[in-house]
């Protein structure tokens, strides 16, 4: 099993989710959440004055999967979220090692 993190813009969020569950993902996890990489946050103005914003507003879906769909995961959210231009975001991928369902005790794929 996979653990996918994918670190998307706001506005793409729908589109992701969307192609996810075409594809069979059956449940995922949504953050609201900040940070920066090449992006190098912006700069705004408020009352006149001029300030750098740093961290930048993002969206981390975090979803598990079989091994065997974790690619046609990836690919799918590369697709849905990507605009071509600089922070776009970021795929993690982490191998699991154990997944239990609380409510019956299910563990492995079929607790997913």
């Amino acid at each position: 099993m996979k653990k996918i993190e994918a670190i998307i813009r706001h506005f793409k969020l729908e589109d992701v989710k969307n192609a996810l569950t075409e594809k069979g993902v059956q449940g995922m996890t949504v953050s609201e959440i900040r940070g920066f990489g090449r992006q190098k946050g912006h700069t705004e103005m408020y009352r006149g004055a001029e300030y750098t914003v740093d961290f930048v507003p993002k969206v981390k879906v975090e979803i598990v999967v079989a091994d065997d769909l974790a690619d046609s995961a990836i690919q799918t959210i590369i697709k849905a979220a990507r605009t071509g231009n600089v922070g776009d975001g970021k795929i993690f991928v982490t191998s699991l090692a154990e997944v239990v369902r609380i409510r019956t005790g299910e563990k492995g794929e079929s607790a997913i």
